[in-house]
C-alpha cells in the first residue's frame, strides 16, 4: 500500500491541479440510489428512461459531483481538508459506461483563512457534464 500525499495549505499555489477517473457503472447508480434515497426512475427504469429526453439510463448528477469529493480527499489537498462550500452547474448526461474525469484546479487563496478556492470540472470525452467551484479549509503543516 503506498502513503497518501496529503498537500498543506503551505503547499498549495495558485494553478495546481488534481483529477480522478471513474467509469460509471450500472451497479454504481443503483448503489448511489440506494444510499442516497434518489430512486427517480430516469437512473433505474430503462423502460421509463427510453421515453425521456436522454432516452436512456443516466446517472445521478450528485454521482458525478462526488468524483469531485473523491479528488479533495484522495488526491488534492487529501486528508485534513475540510469542505466549506460546493457551487454545480449540470451541463450534460453521465450515462452507464461514460469514464467521468473530474479536475480541480487552485483559482485563489486565503491565508488569513487557511482557505483554498479551486475551479472544478467533471468531463466526458473532453466535454463538461459538471462544473463549479469549491472552497475547502486547508490545514497548516504541523509543526516539527
Amino acid at each position: 500500500m503506498t502513503k497518501q500525499k496529503t498537500f498543506y495549505f503551505d503547499d498549495l499555489h495558485v494553478g495546481m491541479e488534481a483529477s480522478f477517473a471513474k467509469t460509471v457503472t450500472e451497479a454504481d447508480i443503483n448503489a448511489f440510489a440506494e444510499v442516497s434515497g434518489d430512486k427517480n426512475p430516469v437512473h433505474l427504469d430503462a423502460a421509463y428512461a427510453a421515453k425521456t429526453m436522454f432516452k436512456e439510463r443516466i446517472a445521478h448528477g450528485m454521482l458525478s459531483a462526488g468524483y469531485i469529493s473523491a479528488v479533495f480527499g484522495m488526491e488534492m489537498p487529501g486528508p485534513g481538508a475540510i469542505y466549506i462550500s460546493q457551487t454545480l452547474n449540470f451541463k450534460a448526461p453521465v450515462k452507464i459506461g461514460d469514464t467521468v474525469v473530474a479536475k480541480v484546479k487552485v483559482v485563489e487563496l486565503y491565508p488569513e483563512k487557511k482557505r483554498a478556492r479551486f475551479e472544478c470540472v467533471c468531463s466526458v470525452s473532453d466535454k463538461p457534464v459538471v462544473v463549479g467551484e469549491a472552497m475547502l479549509m486547508v490545514p497548516l503543516r504541523p509543526a516539527a
